[in-house]
């Protein structure tokens, strides 16, 4: 004869005893504790330095004290013809070197991504490398490069009778040269961004292309750059954003010469600020820059939104 089973509900477990007011006290003390460096560096390296600039932009120096000018500085910009040809520059370089760059890029992680090609970690990093070289090392190479006197460029012109050209003095091409010395500094950069893409695309439709006789350019234009459009408009945004902060390479090369021909409106702003010392324009034009960025930045979200929907 089996046992009878028990009906009793089961006892109801204690709960556990709080936590000691020690111990919460300081389970609530130790997020602060980590947090708060992080907290003061960013307030006072950032936040501070950030409002500090949007209110220096509102003044002007009269007499030597600072006095408030409302969009004073911002209603200068408008009729600033060095401004404005910063801007124009910066426009040029928009529309001439960014899809330059970016259709070599293309090929370069097409090149990078054959089956063939042997030491491609080498070839990888040799693109690569001009991203991550310094700007002394950049600098020496494009002017011992494009010297009018014995320059590398002029003396291989020479060899077919042409030349010399005053690279870096003549305006147009000045222009010319800072644009080719952007695509080979950022080429490859955008190259192994491609390259990774490229490679999350499978062999299997390689195959199919391959089957219906497509060749290289068909094969180009039917998968791989409907399948990159994501990672190509990536690259075409950040580097629109990088043009924007356009730099290093400008004022090293040329100082933003010969007659603001390569003026950008950064190197336009470290000179109104620290050469001229009009810190109040200069914090005007830097908004501005950030307002030019956060207007690319919203068209990037609307732009990938677009794409995701599809």
């Amino acid at each position: 004869m089996a046992a009878p089973t028990s009906t009793l509900p089961p006892a109801p477990v204690a709960a556990p005893p709080p936590p000691p007011v020690h111990r919460r006290r300081r389970h609530r003390v130790i997020p602060w504790v980590f947090a708060g460096p992080a907290a003061v560096l960013f307030i006072v390296f950032f936040a501070y330095p950030l409002g500090a600039s949007l209110l220096q932009s509102f003044t002007a120096e009269r007499d030597g004290a600072s006095v408030w000018v409302g969009f004073d500085q911002y209603r200068r910009m408008a009729s600033d013809p060095a401004f404005l040809e910063s801007l124009f520059n910066v426009g040029l370089i928009l529309l001439v070197q960014v899809p330059l760059m970016v259709v070599l890029a293309l090929l370069l992680a097409g090149l990078l991504n054959q089956s063939w090609l042997r030491f491609k970690g080498t070839w990888r990093a040799l693109y690569f490398l001009p991203a991550v070289t310094t700007l002394v090392a950049y600098a020496v190479v494009f002017q011992v490069l494009l010297k009018t006197d014995g320059g590398l460029a002029n003396q291989f012109l020479a060899v077919f009778g042409l030349g010399p050209i005053d690279w870096l003095n003549d305006p147009a091409w000045a222009r010319i040269s800072l644009i080719a010395s952007l695509t080979w500094r950022w080429a490859g950069y955008n190259a192994v961004i491609l390259l990774a893409g490229l490679q999350a695309i499978g062999k299997e439709q390689y195959e199919a292309a391959a089957l219906d006789g497509a060749g290289t350019f068909a094969t180009y234009r039917r998968i791989i750059v409907p399948q990159l459009r994501p990672v190509i408009l990536f690259c075409a945004v950040t580097s629109t954003i990088g043009t924007l902060q356009l730099f290093d390479e400008n004022y090293v090369l040329t100082r933003g010469g010969p007659d603001n021909a390569t003026l950008s409106p950064v190197v336009y702003l470290y000179k109104t600020g620290f050469e001229q010392l009009d810190f109040g324009y200069a914090a005007a034009i830097a908004w501005v820059v950030v307002a030019l960025i956060a207007v690319l930045s919203i068209a990037q979200y609307f732009l990938f939104g677009r794409e995701k929907r599809r």
